[in-house]
């Protein structure tokens, strides 16, 4: 049995009022707290983020900055004082900056789930959209020039205890000429790695950031999914990403990892409740939450 701390971030990563900013209310009702199932869980309820504004900020080049600065910050805060506490941190809601918190908290290894490798230098950026490159920052790959408070948050994860699982973003960086985390000596399976094998890429993956670090996090953006079968995902309006896993790929994949041992926290992100009117999309979070849990403690 675990002792789960549930973390709702009501952060959307355009500063809109809605979309991701809503996930965590949308998700506390569908019941992801019952998801877990056999755990001792606490809801401590949704982090205080200041209003969302959907403009580049001066000191990063992100959009809706005093917002992603306020978050990060107060999921650092959060997230220490469960681990510190004994509890395994569950962060729901918002989208992958959440990890500018989470793992200089923890600082110890990640499992990164994503249809996205999310390396994206700054400069390049076409939108200021933080969640397309907060990779790069942990690792120090981009942010040289950053300014401001979140210049610290560079740096905080090394190479060796990093795993990237399930990006399929190949074309989409060719557009900007990114290269693949591969060449930097990060370990990657891509979407078909993953879907050829889901047990066998979890054990590596968590084989892999265990030999440098005894604890790791397992970060979950759901554009992994294929938008077939998961459509709430992305930006409205805006066709996703073609392909990517099946429900029933992931949750073998996330199953085998949290069952190998040494997970200590747990983020999902990148559900957008406005493209999801009949909450059938929630339905699918709570039922991956509540497939996966018995796997961790």
């Amino acid at each position: 049995m675990a002792r789960i701390e549930l973390i709702g971030v009501p952060f959307d990563g355009y500063g809109r009022p809605g979309n991701q900013a809503r996930t965590s209310a949308v998700l506390r009702e569908a019941g992801i707290a019952g998801s877990f199932a056999g755990h001792d869980v606490h809801d401590g309820g949704d982090l205080d983020i200041p209003a969302g504004r959907p403009e580049r900020g001066a000191a990063t080049s992100l959009i809706n900055e005093a917002a992603l600065v306020a978050m990060t910050g107060a999921v650092e805060t959060r997230v220490r004082a469960a681990l510190s506490e004994g509890r395994m941190p569950v962060l729901y809601g918002g989208d992958c900056t959440t990890l500018l918190g989470s793992v200089p908290a923890f600082g110890g290894g990640l499992l990164f789930v994503d249809g996205h490798e999310d390396t994206m230098p700054l400069d390049v950026s076409e939108d200021g959209e933080a969640a397309n490159t907060e990779i790069g920052l942990l690792l120090g790959l981009t942010g040289r020039l950053l300014r401001g408070p979140l210049t610290h948050r560079r740096g905080t994860l090394t190479a060796d205890r990093l795993a990237v699982l399930g990006p399929r973003d190949r074309d989409w960086r060719r557009q900007f000429n990114v290269g693949s985390l591969r060449d930097h000596g990060i370990w990657l399976a891509d979407v078909d790695d993953v879907a050829a094998d889901p047990i066998g890429t979890a054990r590596a993956a968590v084989q892999h950031v265990t030999s440098a670090a005894d604890r790791w996090w397992l970060h979950v953006d759901l554009d992994v999914l294929d938008p077939v079968e998961f459509p709430a995902q992305g930006l409205p309006d805006v066709a996703d990403d073609p392909g990517g896993l099946t429900g029933a790929q992931l949750a073998t994949l996330l199953s085998t990892a949290a069952g190998a041992g040494g997970c200590a926290g747990l983020s999902l992100a990148i559900y957008d409740p406005d493209q999801d009117p009949d909450r059938s999309g929630a339905r699918t979070v709570v039922e991956l939450i509540r497939t996966i849990a018995p796997a961790l403690g």
